[in-house]
């Protein structure tokens, strides 16, 4: 079953134009991230880190400097924090 769910992936990607631009708020994107838990860890594994992103990658985010300690991390819509270094470059040219 897992090379099923990484059959699926590896379609998905020869099938995504190359020109869209990704939209995950992850550094790691969401299909090479589900990709790499699942052939290390199995298909459970993947299959909840998919729920997981699939909860929390999406509008809604807060975007902020922490005063405190002067990095960059954003407060996703399930009250979860990210750090900076798990935050795509392309938001963290935002702020």
């Amino acid at each position: 079953m897992r090379y099923l769910l990484l059959l699926t992936i590896q379609v998905y990607w020869k099938l995504k134009p190359n020109n869209k631009e990704s939209s995950c708020l992850y550094k790691t994107a969401c299909s090479h991230h589900i990709y790499n838990l699942t052939k290390s860890n199995g298909m459970i594994a993947g299959i909840k880190a998919a729920i997981y992103r699939i909860r929390t990658c999406r509008s809604g985010y807060s975007l902020f400097s922490n005063p405190l300690t002067g990095k960059v991390q954003m407060l996703l819509v399930n009250n979860k924090m990210l750090t900076e270094e798990s935050i795509a470059d392309r938001y963290l040219d935002q702020l």
